[in-house]
């Protein structure tokens, strides 16, 4: 095996890997009580905020996000972690320094959460004015397009990385 068909197989094994224990970690009991709840219910605060500052009347409980003219519930594979799961596997098992691990950690799952509040509060609306659109919006639109804008984020990031590393002779 050539020195460049071992480093494409080192990354593709590390990233299967990572991605596994990633999601049985995530599918544990205990932790989806723990983490994973919580951090849906943040993710509905967070976009209630911005619906509230976008002039809704919006009121949130849990995970769940109401108003006289919609309600939306968001659940695990709604709240941005699938997305994040995979960039970050891709993050660890790519070739790179620790330092620009960590950058492209914390910026993508940064970048991830953005797009994916874009997303809830785009939903939202879409329950508003397009009601008879919303389950497409949501499972065809915005799940393809959050997945690969953590495809993206990883494949900028990944170049970027390369574009850095000194030149070999």
């Amino acid at each position: 095996m050539t020195p460049g068909r071992r480093s494409e197989v080192r990354f593709l094994v590390l990233f299967a890997v990572i991605l596994t224990i990633g999601f049985t970690t995530v599918a544990l009991r205990p932790v989806d009580h723990a983490v994973v709840g919580p951090f849906t219910a943040f993710v509905a605060r967070l976009s209630g905020a911005v619906l509230a500052a976008l002039g809704e009347e919006i009121t949130v409980s849990g995970s769940d996000l109401r108003s006289p003219r919609f309600a939306v519930s968001i659940h695990n594979g709604c709240n941005g972690l699938v997305t994040s799961l995979v960039l970050v596997a891709g993050v660890l098992a790519f070739p790179a320094s620790w330092r620009a691990k960590v950058a492209g950690v914390v910026l993508g799952l940064a970048a991830v959460q953005v797009i994916n509040l874009i997303r809830v509060v785009s939903l939202f609306y879409t329950g508003v004015f397009l009601p008879g659109f919303f389950n497409e919006s949501h499972v065809v639109v915005w799940q393809s397009l959050v997945i690969l804008s953590g495809v993206a984020l990883w494949l900028v990031w990944a170049r970027c990385v390369v574009a850095r590393e000194p030149k070999r002779p």
